[in-house]
């Protein structure tokens, strides 16, 4: 059964942008079916219409399927999960300038209406890697450190890494290559 791989990038975001389409070629050369695709309305996101473009391409998912996500691209995976029937198992996830609650950005608040439901989220997978910075100008290490103790995720931090993106140097991110090799063995 082919490993797929779903690359969410976040608000503003593109699936060529940051260290994407490094990620998606280095995963493609060893194997995996991966996925980047351009989110809905990435200027103005609806928690809604992400939802939902995830629900339709992912399909069903199993334990072969992985998510990567950025920024707000890591939330919307969360509450992908949020929405799979307690039944579903999905492979893991690698959230990365993570967060699970407001970041002060008032386009995004439609995304926290309601708290995450951790408990059912676990139960999809015990497989989570979350990548923070320790001076991200909008996501602060809390919130990384509260995904670890939610989720009982491997929490990584990345010294000055800014928001882990291109305008931080970040065109690649063998780190993230590493974790996502890890939890699909």
């Amino acid at each position: 059964m082919q490993k797929r791989v779903f690359i969410i990038h976040g608000w503003e975001g593109t699936p060529d942008s940051n260290w994407f389409p490094w990620l998606k070629n280095e995963l493609e050369k060893k194997g995996f079916a991966v996925a980047a695709p351009q989110m809905p309305n990435a200027v103005c996101p609806k928690m809604g219409e992400w939802l939902a473009y995830l629900q339709k391409i992912v399909g069903k998912p199993d334990e072969n399927t992985f998510f990567v996500g950025h920024s707000l691209g890591s939330i919307a995976i969360l509450r992908y999960f949020e929405s799979l029937l307690k039944r579903e198992k999905v492979g893991g996830a690698i959230l990365t300038a993570a967060f699970s609650q407001s970041i002060g950005i008032k386009v995004l608040e439609n995304f926290f209406a309601n708290p995450l439901d951790f408990e059912n989220i676990k139960k999809l997978t015990d497989k989570m890697v979350v990548i923070n910075s320790d001076n991200d100008p909008y996501v602060p290490l809390a919130h990384g450190e509260t995904l670890r103790d939610e989720l009982g995720a491997k929490l990584i931090v990345i010294p000055k890494g800014g928001h882990l993106n291109t305008g931080n140097g970040h065109f690649e991110f063998p780190v993230v290559l590493e974790e996502i090799l890890k939890l699909a063995s």
